[in-house]
């Protein structure tokens, strides 16, 4: 799995001119999945994720986490992820995962995230979205699990 982290002061994604999912402070997470993710993976990241301390404490050092800060998370899935550039002009997909395996790691990975005690709201899966985000900092890192 791969999940692109941007820090946010807010944030939404529409689908079809309706918004379905909108966040306040937190994070806006782009997550792709790949053939050979299990929820072990989904797992780790959901802990990575809450847990990476990129919010200021009161020295402005990056010490707070998203649980510290009670941050919330606009998850939207993102096959795109996986695109390969490295030839010609089109980017391959081949890693992204299947659409009936990436969404079942991509919701373990949402309700993980939710066990934690976070508030997410979600795109809609395989759907074109458009994504608003303020980006706080900018913040921006991808952590993978592999």
């Amino acid at each position: 799995m791969k999940v692109v982290v941007q820090r946010s002061k807010a944030a939404s994604v529409t689908v079809d001119g309706a918004v379905v999912g909108k966040i306040n402070k937190g994070f806006v997470l782009l997550v792709g999945v790949t053939h050979e993710d299990t929820e072990a993976d989904a797992a780790y990241l959901a802990d990575k994720i809450a847990n990476l301390r990129i919010f200021e404490d009161d020295s402005d050092k990056m010490n707070l986490s998203l649980l510290d800060v009670g941050g919330e998370v606009l998850s939207v899935s993102q096959f795109t992820l996986y695109g390969d550039c490295r030839k010609g002009r089109r980017p391959n997909f081949m890693d992204a995962a299947r659409p009936e395996h990436a969404i079942e790691i991509y919701e373990a990975f949402n309700r993980l995230m939710r066990e934690k005690g976070v508030h997410v709201e979600t795109g809609v899966f395989g759907a074109m979205m458009d994504v608003a985000l303020v980006n706080d900092g900018p913040v921006t890192l991808i952590v993978e699990s592999k």
